[in-house]
């Protein structure tokens, strides 16, 4: 009798995964999720949409504005893309303010940053590599850190969510290398019972704690298991001591955590001291900030990964800073430089503008800086759904459908869907913050159909909610 009951239970679910809905009807087994969480639907923006429909499949408070989290660099990147353009480049310039004699420059380097968001270790190395083959190997003044390109207002790195340390909170800046991040590497060390820590790159002026214990617990959510603590010296801002204390489970392979502790003069300086030594370069100066001269000749220009690559990393991974200054860029255009400086109002203009002329005017957007980093930012779910479906017949769908996430593959999805049919099947964005969960993108249902679904929550309860949102694309996949 009970296998009887049990198999009924699974063809009422499968029914109800299955059963075609009125547009204004939310699917049982959502509506059943919801209210085991005590979730009201007001709280909750809905919008599906087959392709090739004229009208959507199904729409909840679709016209509400709501906050979409990350969700809304989904609008950044697709504007990116078709305004600047899957080609455009970034590019930071190298000047020399005095004169080059017998591999000696006697006076000050500068580089000017307009904004790169992939200006990362690695390409940083690269940048100081090809400054040291153009035969410089002394400079006997200071490095001038040039910001001029942007003109926007200073922020608290801490006022999101008085997390001033990690690195999604880094305010964008014109030059901004390598997300001013010390990375620690954790390590199991069964040999010695201990935990390895390894930091990339090591400032000299951060000094490190290990408290941490090595355990035979499962390794999970490791995070969990531990805190890390950044504590400034009094007499220097800029010289740090970081405490790890709590465990660290053995059967967790190599785990990484990152933070940002100097600021832009400190960090810079001490990285591109190390990599110039490293190279055989010779520099005693101070790093400081200042202005190119608008006379000086570049002496070395260096050109950031395609925007198609990087938006990759902005959507697989929610990278905000990348977000932010992909953001930043859209108000200065697609020339190879605009010497205006980077404004959050001529982007906003911009991308409002971009909106009009595809006959979509979304009066309860709020855009405070593209990333969905903030309390703020506002789009409506039948919104972010259009934009959805105009991507889709872009030219640039290809890089942008290509940028999401896709379901137990990779990215933020990597361990979402693994046991449904929606298995690779699904390209989509997340997005949460406190009181906030969101997922929007594309699924191939089971009849080989293109849906675009987004689905926005907005209360308390939104932490919990994952389980409802993958009822919801369990139910769009088995529609008939």
């Amino acid at each position: 009798m009970t296998r009887v009951c049990l198999c009924l239970g699974f063809l009422i679910e499968l029914t109800a995964l299955a059963t075609p809905l009125f547009a204004n009807e939310l699917p049982f087994v959502v509506k059943q999720k919801l209210l085991q969480l005590a979730i009201p639907e007001t709280a909750i923006g809905l919008y599906v949409h087959e392709i090739g429909s004229s009208q959507p499949v199904l729409t909840i408070n679709a016209d509400s504005g709501m906050n979409p989290a990350s969700v809304m660099k989904l609008l950044t990147t697709y504007a990116g893309l078709e305004l600047l353009g899957p080609a455009y480049t970034w590019q930071t310039i190298l000047y020399a303010n005095g004169k080059i004699t017998d591999e000696v420059l006697y006076g000050d380097l500068v580089i000017k940053g307009y904004g790169d968001p992939k200006l990362d270790l690695e390409n940083f190395w690269l940048l100081v590599h090809r400054l040291r083959q153009t035969g410089l190997r002394e400079i006997k003044g200071n490095l001038i850190l040039d910001q001029s390109h942007y003109q926007i207002p200073r922020e608290d790195p801490g006022g999101f969510d008085e997390q001033p340390y990690r690195t999604y909170n880094v305010p964008p800046e014109a030059l901004l290398i390598n997300y001013r991040a010390s990375t620690f590497h954790l390590f199991p060390h069964p040999e010695k019972n201990s935990v390895r820590v390894v930091i990339d790159p090591v400032p000299e002026s951060l000094r490190v704690q290990n408290n941490l214990k090595l355990t035979q617990d499962k390794c999970g959510a490791w995070q969990n298991s531990m805190t890390i603590e950044a504590i400034a010296d009094k007499e220097s801002k800029n010289n740090f001591t970081v405490v790890l204390n709590g465990s660290f489970s053995r059967h967790c392979e190599k785990q990484s955590y990152m933070l940002s502790l100097q600021d832009s003069t400190s960090y810079t300086g001490d990285l591109f001291r190390q990599l110039w030594t490293q190279q055989g370069g010779i520099f005693n100066g101070n790093a400081i900030f200042g202005q190119a001269p608008q006379y000086l000749p570049p002496l070395k220009i260096h050109q950031s990964p395609p925007l198609a690559e990087i938006v990759r990393g902005i959507n697989k991974f929610s990278n905000n800073i990348a977000a932010r200054q992909l953001y930043l860029a859209l108000g200065t255009g697609n020339s190879s430089i605009d010497n205006s400086p980077a404004t959050l109002a001529k982007s906003d203009a911009v991308i409002r503008r971009w909106l009009a002329s595809k006959q979509m005017n979304f009066t309860e957007l709020v855009i405070e800086n593209g990333s969905g980093l903030s309390r703020r930012e506002r789009i409506s779910a039948r919104h972010m759904g259009k934009l959805l479906l105009a991507a889709f017949n872009s030219p640039v769908m290809p890089e942008f459908i290509a940028s999401l996430p896709i379901a137990a593959v990779d990215g933020t999805l990597k361990n979402r869907f693994a046991d449904t049919p929606a298995k690779g099947l699904a390209h989509m964005k997340t997005g949460a913050l406190n009181n906030v969960h969101a997922l929007a993108g594309y699924l191939i249902d089971g009849m080989g159909r293109r849906v675009i679904i987004v689905f926005f929550i907005n209360h308390d309860q939104a932490e919990q909610s994952q389980a409802i949102m993958d009822r919801l694309i369990q139910w769009a996949y088995h529609r008939k």
